[in-house]
């Protein structure tokens, strides 16, 4: 099979794990503790892929005669500053979990917003996969894992805060597939313009980074003790197991 291929099959399953996210929501047979469980194995794996894979990959293949403003750790910061802006200005109220600020989130408008906010941030979950297997199979394989890992918890998400804002479950079940959708965008543009890799893969290492450590990592600190700190370390070295296992 051929990188898009891949591209698209391990976007397809990342796109499902959004629309299960949602699914939880709505058939109301999800233990919130497991949750945070899984997002504190996210967040750890993701870092692991960030600083191991993704930055490294970025600065092998970063752009030729680079300036400051185009060096790959000045499109990382991009990458980061862009999903933090559209967060920011969309899903002020956002955070990883049940949305329970109901007297936050009533308003209809907040759960648009919110969405766009976070079709802006899977938008570039896809451009991740799709650049990453551009590079190579192994790159790209960690980097699926790694957008895998919190998918669940932005399906979750988002359907809680569309819920929460009054709109009915098919809708905040709609609203995480427009997600996994959003995804395979993201995906597709890479392929279309596959000459972007320089740019794109340190651009969405940037953004992956906003999400483990600005949306994931605050809700996993939400829980004191060495139990949670310790998932996120098992998540770094789920990381490292397989990323030793696929150089074998």
């Amino acid at each position: 099979m051929n990188s898009l291929t891949y591209s698209l099959l391990f976007a397809i399953a990342a796109a499902g794990a959004n629309v299960i996210g949602g699914v939880i929501v709505t058939s109301h047979k999800w233990a919130l503790r497991s949750l945070r469980y899984f997002i504190a194995l996210g967040s750890g794996f993701m870092l692991g892929a960030i600083f191991l894979e993704m930055i490294p990959e970025s600065l092998a293949h970063g752009p030729v005669n680079a300036t400051v403003f185009n060096a790959p750790t000045s499109l990382v910061l991009l990458g980061y500053l862009i999903v933090h802006t559209f967060e920011h200005t969309f899903a002020r109220h956002l955070h990883f979990g049940e949305e329970t600020h109901h007297d936050e989130v009533v308003d209809p408008v907040v759960g648009i917003s919110a969405l766009v906010g976070m079709i802006v941030h899977t938008y570039f979950d896809g451009v991740a996969i799709g650049v990453s297997f551009l590079v190579n199979e192994k790159v790209g394989f960690l980097v699926f894992l790694a957008v895998f890992l919190h998918k669940i918890p932005d399906g979750f998400t988002i359907a809680s805060i569309i819920v929460t804002s009054g709109y009915s479950n098919a809708k905040a079940l709609a609203a995480a597939g427009a997600l996994g959708v959003s995804t395979l965008a993201g995906v597709v543009m890479v392929h279309l313009f596959d000459g972007l890799v320089p740019y794109a893969l340190p651009i969405s290492a940037g953004s992956l980074l906003y999400v483990a450590a600005t949306d994931l990592m605050p809700e996993v600190n939400r829980e004191t003790g060495v139990k949670m700190a310790g998932v996120v370390f098992a998540g770094m070295g789920l990381f490292l197991l397989i990323k030793l296992a696929s150089n074998v």
